[in-house]
């Protein structure tokens, strides 16, 4: 069958070619006009931490996280590019498609459980989640897993948080843009979209960087984003019912090892000193050979 697209400049262009040129009122009825429209399709990678008021405590040898009694939720730096997707879905739902992804496993508690984080963050209005099922063992590791879902499936913007506040690394992003080729914002404070086009604004020493990019696009984003955005009961009902699937990792070898966490040292003795006494202040820091 042969269709054509019309355009806003009054040109037609046939699907089968034999068309190119002033849009005629001679066209046969027979020919019919589609009308397209592209889906944008995102994807936001979410990291699960623990609560930023969890008391941390190591296992005996010093190589991971005790996560025993540790509540785990959402990285607070994702939870920027979630409500960003979430306005981005509202401006077009029909037209728009979020995916939320995770590396990690459930664990053994029901405050350690990847599944779980990825339900709040559907019952913002977003669309499907996935759980790559692996520890996220390093940066390179999680890079590529999330590549690897990634490569095939069209996305248009791939958001991530500036880091995560575990271990703060500002990795997995632009290993994942390195990956796929594609273009690699970081620390975004806002985005637009604009025919194919979006317009970013970074904050710099001293002022802003204006950039504008073509899609698809990677980008890490920072407070300012979007605001925080709290689940309503519908949606959180609604998240109940909606797909997550749960991946097996692809085959990847981590590059960097962990040999030993160590908590800071103990906080030494201190001394108070009555603020209206300054010149003991002054006194004690000398002594110390701190001025």
């Amino acid at each position: 069958m042969e269709a054509s697209l019309s355009l806003a400049e009054g040109y037609s262009i046939w699907v089968d070619g034999s068309l190119l040129g002033p849009r005629s009122t001679e066209e046969p009825r027979a020919r019919r006009f589609l009308f397209f429209c592209t889906e944008m399709k995102i994807l936001c990678c979410i990291s699960h931490v623990p609560d930023t008021t969890t008391r941390i405590q190591f296992t005996s040898d010093g190589r991971a996280l005790d996560r025993t009694g540790v509540t785990f939720v959402i990285n607070p730096y994702d939870d920027f590019v979630l409500a960003r997707a979430a306005e981005l879905k509202e401006k077009d739902p029909s037209n728009t498609h979020v995916t939320v992804l995770c590396v990690g496993k459930n664990g053994a508690s029901s405050t350690d459980n990847v599944d779980a984080n990825l339900r709040k963050a559907l019952a913002l209005g977003l669309d499907e989640a996935v759980r790559i099922d692996a520890e996220p063992v390093d940066a390179f590791f999680a890079a590529n897993q999330i590549a690897a879902f990634a490569r095939d499936k069209g996305f248009d913007l791939l958001f991530f948080g500036k880091e995560s506040i575990d271990y703060n690394g500002s990795q997995v992003a632009g290993m994942v843009a390195a990956l796929l080729d594609l273009p690699f914002v970081s620390f975004a404070t806002s985005i637009e979209l604009m025919n194919g086009t979006a317009k970013l604004t970074r904050e710099i020493t001293g002022g802003k960087e204006l950039i504008e990019s073509p899609l698809p696009l990677v980008l890490s984003a920072q407070k300012g984003l979007a605001e925080w955005r709290i689940p309503n009961v519908r949606g959180i009902m609604q998240a109940k019912s909606k797909p997550l699937h749960v991946l097996a990792p692809v085959s990847v070898s981590p590059r960097v090892f962990t040999v030993r966490h160590e908590p800071p040292p103990p906080r030494g003795s201190f001394k108070k000193i009555d603020p209206d006494r300054v010149e003991d202040l002054v006194k004690e820091l000398a002594n110390k050979g701190l001025i």
